[in-house]
């Protein structure tokens, strides 16, 4: 599976942006997808995801109530719109992609090259 993501930027304080992690390849063996981000100097951490088999989405608390994950099937891509952007939010977002487990922590099997978000106060 290959992962390719996009969106990233620099937007205001308040600001949005749409991500999108378009996967190619033998998407059929995806078993859950997640967004994790990684600040300077911090570790990576959990973003969203959902496990795609049951449908259903995960969010880190400080996702809660300003980013929405959705996924489109037939396109094989899933997306995160992030509202309310806040200079904490500023990272290195990655897309990734297990064949077997959803899990917050970052042990998937496949990843995308990251895309840099950058919140201005």
């Amino acid at each position: 599976v290959q992962l390719q993501a996009s969106g990233g930027g620099l937007v205001q304080a308040g600001g949005s942006l749409k991500l999108s992690c378009a996967a190619s390849g033998r998407t059929f063996r995806t078993y859950a997808m997640a967004w994790f981000r990684q600040a300077p100097g911090k570790e990576r951490e959990f973003v969203a995801g959902f496990n795609w088999m049951l449908d259903k989405t995960y969010y880190a608390d400080s996702a809660k109530g300003r980013f929405t994950i959705s996924k489109d099937n037939a396109k094989n891509t899933m997306y995160l719109q992030m509202d309310s952007l806040e200079p904490e939010d500023t990272a290195v977002y990655y897309c990734a992609a297990d064949s077997t487990a959803f899990t917050s922590t970052p042990d998937y099997d496949y990843w995308g090259q990251g895309t840099q978000v950058t919140v201005s106060s």
